[in-house]
């Protein structure tokens, strides 16, 4: 999700990549549905590995979960951020509980990034 929130706030100004230390190989569909419901493009968004990217520069690396955070390697030349989200695919409950874990992350990524690119 942060992917493509920042990717929309950025208006341009900022080029965003989501991967994962140890990617589930899917989007989650509540992620995918969350963000449709609010207009945002899905084309495109799959599960990537931070192996995709060895060898890149960055100038951030911000991860959004804890596991993340433990788990994600030093990029050399990037500001490395943690902003501390749970995890909402590890949500438990009904589908419509679940929803609502992914609405819930959704808003408050969204608030980070707006103040992160103002």
């Amino acid at each position: 999700m942060a992917e493509a929130i920042l990717n929309r706030i950025g208006k341009g100004r900022f080029t965003s990549v989501s991967a994962g230390a140890k990617p589930a190989g899917y989007v989650h569909p509540f992620a995918i549905e969350r963000l449709a419901i609010l207009g945002y493009p899905t084309e495109g968004l799959r599960s990537k590995s931070l192996d995709e990217f060895k060898g890149q520069s960055f100038d951030v690396v911000i991860t959004v979960c804890d596991r993340a955070k433990e788990a994600c390697p030093v990029w050399p030349g990037a500001a490395m951020v943690h902003w501390g989200f749970e995890d909402p695919a590890d949500a438990l409950g009904t589908d419509d509980e679940k929803r609502k874990v992914f609405a819930k992350v959704f808003d408050q990524i969204q608030a980070r990034i707006q103040v992160f690119v103002a």
